[in-house]
């Protein structure tokens, strides 16, 4: 699938739409976070205060009948109309319900709110000794009432109670405890509804933030893109510029030893001939950099015809034969008899010449290069697969994912030694991909590279 994409480069096409994009997804997920936090501290605070409200409502009414009843039963005991005074403050007090339990777990007396749960509820409080200022809380479902004729439409029976109780004394005699509890199902109804509306306007708000940070992106991006484009022109008309001087010191160089070599000393000839090799590194920093400039332009400038792949393979790997053979590396080449791709073969030459000159760099004398070419039809479309294995010294694990970033090198001072300026892969990695390919490296220190660079062999669907 990740190479599905990368070969359509539909996330590499352009770098600046890419960082856009992950910019947006940054604000975007931050103001998610403070958006998700905002929600989470505004519903713990209504609940915690709805929460204390009703304990304390509660414990009010708690102290409120305990008093009263302890005052009746100094008189002797609970009358008929002490006891309609509670059930009087119980309706005005909103309570569901409230029994006074003897010392034995006998209900003494006692209300509800609906008579066909106090089973339940006498359950809930069975064995319960509250301490100080103890709540507790409890569901009871209470089946709708029996009706003549009609059937009652469906309705939710369940209810939840927040409960607590206190003792009751008579002097220093404990007379039994005291239940009380009020309904709260419609209280954790609305806080759930509160749930959901937050929810519904975080969801809103963050399609908001996506929009926002959508266009901020875009903003910010503007002087970045217009300074990219001052830059990739300045370095196109530096190496437009600087190629004329270059190939004519070259030339200038080369009559210059034709005529004048025979008579120069030994330090004058040592002279000349690194002059000519600082002209020849220079000329091919120039063509990387006049390269890279015109891959950045995201129009690839390739010459594409449909043609045999194997002679430009094989007219690189005699090219390059003579530098192997001065380490002492054999060249090996693994190929079949043609192989017709549709692209840019000039390209792909450079392709296999930078991929051949790091591993003749990098590999010690004695060592091996195998080239493979081969078709992988499994592949949709099929796709060229040339393959560079050396007996190198290897990229450290945590190094191949920035090899082929441009002037990137592992071993800084062991490049520059070898004359290398770290833009070779990122060359090679712009032809593939400018050929709708991918490249991967598979490395292990000490013993060796591989790069496999994968190319449709025809053109690609868009």
């Amino acid at each position: 699938m990740i190479d599905w994409f990368s070969r359509r480069r539909f996330w590499k096409k352009d770098l600046f739409v890419h960082t856009q994009n992950r910019l947006t997804v940054q604000y975007s997920i931050l103001l998610m976070v403070f958006l998700t936090l905002f929600i989470g501290v505004v519903y713990v605070l209504v609940d915690i205060g709805i929460s204390y409200e009703q304990k304390r409502q509660l414990r009010m009414i708690t102290e409120q009948e305990v008093k009263l009843m302890e005052e009746a039963l100094r008189d002797g005991s609970l009358s008929q109309e002490e006891y309609d005074n509670l059930n009087r403050v119980r309706e005005s007090r909103n309570q569901f319900f409230y029994y006074v339990v003897d010392a034995n777990g006998q209900l003494l007396f006692g209300d509800e709110f609906i008579p066909r749960a106090k089973p339940q509820i006498l359950e809930l409080v069975r064995g319960w000794i509250p301490a100080a200022n103890e709540v507790r809380y409890g569901t009871v479902t209470v089946p709708p009432p029996p009706r003549r004729g009609k059937p009652l439409p469906p309705m939710d029976g369940r209810l939840e109670l927040m409960m607590t109780g206190r003792p009751v004394f008579q002097g220093v005699q404990m007379k039994g405890i005291f239940y009380t509890g009020i309904d709260i199902s419609f209280t954790n109804h609305l806080l759930k509804r509160l749930l959901t509306i937050l929810t519904a306007l975080g969801i809103l708000f963050l399609g908001i933030a996506l929009l926002l940070s959508y266009f901020m992106s875009k903003r910010a991006m503007i002087p970045i893109r217009r300074s990219f484009q001052r830059q990739r022109e300045f370095v196109a008309d530096a190496s437009h510029e600087l190629r004329t001087p270059l190939s004519i010191l070259q030339s200038s160089l080369d009559v210059f030893e034709m005529e004048e070599g025979e008579q120069l000393s030994a330090f004058g000839r040592n002279v000349l001939f690194n002059m000519k090799d600082e002209v020849r590194r220079m000329t091919k920093l120039v063509s990387d950099l006049l390269t890279l400039a015109r891959s950045d332009s995201g129009h690839p400038d390739l010459q594409c015809e449909y043609a045999d792949v194997i002679p430009s393979v094989e007219q690189m790997m005699r090219s390059t034969q003579t530098v192997a053979a001065s380490k002492k590396i054999a060249l090996k080449l693994d190929a079949p008899p043609a192989v017709m791709v549709y692209g840019d073969h000039e390209r792909i030459k450079q392709l296999l010449y930078i991929l051949l000159d790091n591993a003749i760099k990098y590999t010690p004398g004695g060592g091996e290069i195998q080239v493979t070419l081969s078709v992988d039809e499994t592949e949709n479309p099929p796709v060229l697969c040339l393959s560079v294995r050396d007996t190198g010294i290897g990229i450290p694990p945590e190094e191949q994912n920035r090899i082929f970033d441009r002037f990137y090198r592992v071993d800084k001072n062991r490049s520059k030694q070898m004359g290398g300026t770290g833009l070779g892969l990122a060359i090679a990695k712009w032809i593939v991909e400018a050929h709708h390919g991918t490249i991967t490296v598979a490395s292990t220190p000490g013993n060796g590279s591989t790069f496999t660079a994968k190319i449709p062999l025809h053109t690609p669907k868009a």
